[in-house]
């Protein structure tokens, strides 16, 4: 068996390279090319895989590494941050989804038991394709992908309890009271025991294996951790999944968990492409091929009322219509755990012949097409929002502290408008504050905006893709806008919106990656700060500071690698031209701002008195005072304590004149 295991794996291996590459070719998803291996290799296809029962096994081994990564990558903390949404959300959709299957098929002549466990089945989604398809998107924590995970988490929880009701659904009923409490409890002491772990035993014994410094116990170390708690879990009777998260969750909460989450990715890579073939080869096309239109019927009526459901559960929590269309679309297909759930079905009699074959063929075509759905969701998601629909069911519903701030912001002119309030958000508000510039917030997270409001924040509730909530924050009156947010379609809308409502204004976007420049300064973005290029450049300082290099000369440096691949990565022409513009061409001079000080010795004088150009070899553009500012101000203008001078001129200048100001 050992030497057909190894063969199969190479035939894998060697059909999976020969189709991802075709389908690389012709820009189709990854995931669809392993489900044709495994169509191609498994029983229904050539037969070429002898030990199929062992592949199931590294599948499986794949759907516990995906979940111990995830578990990783999250943490306690993020996981109360989205319990309303895992909670709520979560149980909503699985219920609202079972009882609709339930009340179709008890229609369509099924008995109880089976009906209610077509609903378990159906009610679950795709983990592992889910999440696959929204990192690689790089949109885990945008709105809707943070949304889709918190359902998915409930989802992976509640399969527990649904094993464990699957016996009673069975016309004997062969399970037990005491049994079922009995599991529960078990249940419960290892949560117990995943706390305490998290909290004092793990970290302990990872500081100690880590200071060995040896990669190969560090690994060894990190995999017995989550093959322990998954064996606990799946002695208990609860599931490896569940177990392979918490496990992940234990080592989150230590310092080392970016050390063993790319550790392990190489491993979850490997036998999750396993995991998708194995799903492939479950596809028995004869059967398919004999009724057709019936299937797929079957699968249309599936992702539609999945779709229909997830999207009103998240439009119900408070999220706008964008968000809801696209995590209903993210969610529509059957899932992974429904085919180990199934297996439990057909043990107890609750699945057999064709409805079996008909439940495999519909979850794996929802699976095939999810990819292409998912990459279209956006697009979908801003047609429908097009639609003349209520307000309130675009911009969601918003807190009561964001409603009581209606009119908080009708007086706001020449203001900064921040989207996104994470690290990058925070220290822009901070610094404006300090700067005494008017800003405003809009945070798409309701708990942080009632939080920060509760400190004196200018924030408020709202998904600033919607044109009403932009409007709200003064758009059009405003003199820059900052998008900080993760999620890079909503990014893009934003910023085509924004350019349309206010051709004046300036607009600053960040992003994860240089790819993406162009297509903002074609949307209509004034200035890209791509995330990986300033990260090199703050990389690059660190180096030469231990090298000792002078400060003047590293900022120097700075400001010629900027100059020149900002230039070179903006392919298109802007449409207006203004003094930072100038950088490229001016690399000697700088536009500083320096505030007079008490004591100093400018205070009291007027610019003529001063001499500024024949003293300093500098001319000051403007002089903001009291959040007013002086543009060109006359010879005669009188320098004040506390007033901030907006100068031109030379480094070196420029430094001379920060002496003179104290």
């Amino acid at each position: 068996m050992g030497t057909y295991l190894l063969q199969d794996i190479v035939v894998i291996f060697v059909i999976s390279i020969g189709v991802l590459f075709l389908f690389h070719k012709m820009h189709l998803p990854a995931i669809l090319g392993f489900f044709l291996t495994g169509f191609l290799t498994g029983p229904y296809g050539l037969g070429l895989i002898k030990a199929v029962h062992e592949v199931e096994i590294l599948a499986e081994t794949g759907v516990v590494l995906l979940l111990f990564a995830i578990g990783i990558e999250f943490s306690f903390k993020r996981l109360l941050q989205i319990k309303k949404t895992v909670l709520l959300g979560g149980s909503l959709q699985v219920l609202l989804t079972l009882s609709a299957v339930f009340l179709i098929l008890i229609q369509k002549g099924f008995v109880f038991g089976e009906a209610i466990f077509m609903g378990f089945l159906v009610s679950l989604s795709s983990t592992a394709i889910v999440l696959n398809i929204i990192q690689a998107r790089a949109e885990i924590e945008s709105p809707h992908g943070r949304t889709s995970l918190a359902i998915l988490i409930f989802q992976d929880v509640i399969i527990i309890p649904m094993m464990l009701l699957t016996p009673f659904l069975t016309k004997s009923g062969n399970a037990s009271m005491e049994s079922l409490l009995f599991l529960l409890l078990k249940g419960v002491a290892i949560v117990l025991l995943v706390i305490i772990s998290a909290k004092w035993i793990v970290p302990k014994a990872l500081y100690h294996i880590t200071r060995t410094r040896s990669r190969e116990l560090f690994l060894l170390s990190v995999l017995v951790i989550c093959m322990i708690i998954v064996w606990l879990t799946a002695s208990a009777g609860l599931s490896l999944a569940l177990g392979a998260f918490l496990a992940g969750l234990i080592i989150s909460e230590s310092e080392y968990s970016h050390q063993a989450l790319g550790t392990i990715l190489p491993f979850r890579d490997v036998f999750m492409s396993f995991f998708f073939v194995s799903v492939g080869m479950l596809l028995d096309i004869g059967f398919f091929l004999r009724q057709p239109f019936l299937i797929l019927l079957i699968a249309a009526c599936v992702l539609l009322l999945k779709t229909f459901i997830s999207g009103m559960v998240t439009l119900f929590i408070g999220f706008p219509l964008r968000t809801g269309i696209i995590v209903g679309l993210t969610l529509c297909q059957v899932g992974e755990f429904s085919f180990i759930l199934s297996k439990a079905g057909i043990e107890h009699g609750l699945l057999s012949g064709d409805i079996y074959q008909i439940f495999l063929s519909v979850s794996v075509l929802t699976m095939a097409v999810t990819p292409f759905i998912i990459a279209q969701a956006p697009r979908i998601a801003a047609q429908l929002d097009r639609l003349p629909l209520p307000k309130r069911l675009k911009s969601g519903r918003t807190s009561h502290s964001a409603a009581d701030s209606e009119g908080a912001f009708a007086s706001l002119k020449d203001h900064l408008v921040i989207i996104g309030f994470g690290t990058n958000g925070r220290n822009l508000a901070r610094t404006a504050r300090e700067a005494t510039i008017p800003y405003v917030i809009i945070e798409y997270n309701s708990e942080t905006v009632l939080k920060e409001r509760k400190k004196g924040e200018p924030i408020f509730y709202g998904d600033a893709s919607n044109e009403a909530v932009l409007r709200h924050a003064r758009i059009n009156e405003a003199r820059i806008v900052v998008i900080a947010i993760s999620d890079p379609t909503a990014t893009k809308r934003i910023t085509q919106i924004a350019r349309q409502m206010n051709s004046a204004l300036y607009i600053i976007v960040r992003t994860r990656f240089l790819q993406d420049m162009e297509t903002f300064y074609r949307l209509g973005a004034d200035e890209v700060i791509p995330e990986e290029f300033e990260t090199s450049l703050e990389i690059f300082t660190r180096v030469l500071t231990k090298y000792l290099v002078p400060k003047e000369e590293i900022e120097h440096f700075l400001n010629v690698i900027r100059a020149e691949n900002y230039r070179m990565l903006r392919q298109v022409p802007l449409r207006h031209t203004s003094v930072s513009d100038l950088g490229p061409y001016l690399l000697d001079v700088e536009i500083n701002s320096l505030r007079v000080n008490k004591g100093s010795s400018l205070t009291g004088k007027t610019l003529g008195n001063t001499d500024f150009r024949k003293r300093f070899s500098l001319t000051v553009i403007a002089i903001r005072r009291n959040g007013a500012t002086l543009t060109n101000p006359s010879p005669d203008t009188a320098i004040r304590e506390n007033d901030i001078l907006v100068v031109l001129g030379t480094l070196a200048d420029i430094k001379e004149l920060k002496k003179a100001c104290g």
